[in-house]
């Protein structure tokens, strides 16, 4: 029975990975290259929301956040079953940032709920602006999850922002590089804008990759400014202390979001974090586990080689000992699908590995 659970669930993640560019079976099939970026500008008042984007918090909670150019607009959320008519609401917190001579807009982070699964919500961000909804994912399985990394804002992203919204999926995971800003912080805001009418839909969980790091000597050594204030994941609910790593559950389906740019050796908080979250899976409650990190532990490609193996020889076992079932990587600009590997053999009781790293990023795809 399980085999045939397996086998399920590996085709509903399949039909919603968006392999888009596999290497075809005639030998002359050719990579497209890459595309422009689109930058995509503010068009709406200074109090109205924008980059509006939901994730997951805990079972029946969700977390909305926005950005406001006005310093004056409230951190609250109406919402209700009904568009126009809210029943309930919540106040939050907002934050801001500067990096150099860019200061950010008001970010709020409101988390609403408790909300029933498989149901649709509408609501208003800071009682201005329009409406937005989303619809709650199932409490359990079947669930459809995207798998999209390195997606950038490009011509390619809106292609795949397309063929996203053409599949009623329940939860978008992303393990790494959203906007490519690079320090350009503006892009984040681009970023942030190209994304809302899908992320504001559907909950968006993300981990970090190397495009989020942004650090500077001395002004900003630790890095991910601009990550951890705009799209502050749940990672307190699961016992991480930080932003980089976390893990949620979701119908089903225990996933862990591991952190390639934060400590992991066997001394450090996420690996003693990870123990422990592993420990804590009761796979009648979830009977599937699935991780999600940036830099490749497996990768066939020239490109990005071994940049994971140092975070493979420190963490691989505990998730071999796990049984975890899949683990989607990004980093590398290209898809790759591998058997059930363990300690760089092929074996029955490892994970099935994934590179999903062609979104749509800017620097085009990994060709060898």
């Amino acid at each position: 029975m399980r085999k045939l659970c397996l086998c399920l669930f590996s085709l509903v993640l399949t039909i919603s990975l968006f392999p888009l560019l596999l290497k075809a079976k005639d030998d002359d099939f050719v990579r497209q290259p890459p595309r422009r970026v689109i930058f995509t500008h503010h068009d709406r008042s200074d109090s109205d929301p924008q980059q509006v984007h939901i994730s997951l918090v805990g079972k029946d909670h969700m977390k909305v956040s926005w950005v406001t150019d006005s310093k004056h607009c409230s951190s609250l959320v109406e919402y209700g079953k009904e568009s126009g008519n809210y029943n309930a609401k919540a106040n939050g917190e907002h934050t801001s940032y500067k990096y150099f001579f860019y200061s950010s807009g008001k970010i709020h982070h409101v988390t609403i709920g408790p909300l029933e699964p498989s149901t649709t919500y509408f609501y208003m961000c800071g009682s201005s602006g329009p409406e937005f909804s989303f619809k709650t994912p199932p409490s359990t399985l079947p669930l459809d999850f995207v798998v999209a990394g390195d997606l950038g804002q490009t011509e390619w992203t809106n292609s795949t922002l397309d063929h996203i919204q053409s599949i009623d999926y329940d939860v978008l995971i992303l393990p790494g590089d959203l906007s490519y800003a690079d320090t350009h912080q503006p892009l984040w805001d681009s970023f942030g804008r190209i994304v809302e009418p899908y992320a504001s839909r559907r909950p968006w969980m993300v981990t970090e990759g190397n495009h989020e790091v942004e650090s500077f000597p001395i002004i900003y050594p630790t890095g991910f400014k601009a990550y951890n204030a705009r799209w502050p994941m749940p990672y307190q609910e699961s016992g991480s202390t930080s932003n980089l790593y976390y893990s949620f559950e979701v119908a089903g389906t225990h996933v862990i979001m591991l952190g390639s740019y934060a400590e992991f050796d066997a001394d450090s908080d996420q690996y003693k974090w990870l123990q422990a979250d592993l420990a804590k899976i009761d796979r009648k409650k979830t009977p599937w586990v699935v991780a999600l990190l940036h830099a490749p532990w497996y990768n066939t490609n020239s490109a990005h080689q071994g940049e994971g193996d140092s975070m493979r020889l420190a963490m691989e076992e505990l998730l071999y000992t796990a049984r975890v079932d899949l683990v989607f990587q990004g980093h590398v600009h290209a898809y790759e699908r591998f058997t059930r590997v363990y300690n760089n053999k092929a074996d029955p009781c490892g994970p099935i590995y994934i590179t999903i790293g062609d979104g749509g990023n800017r620097e085009g795809l990994a060709l060898s």
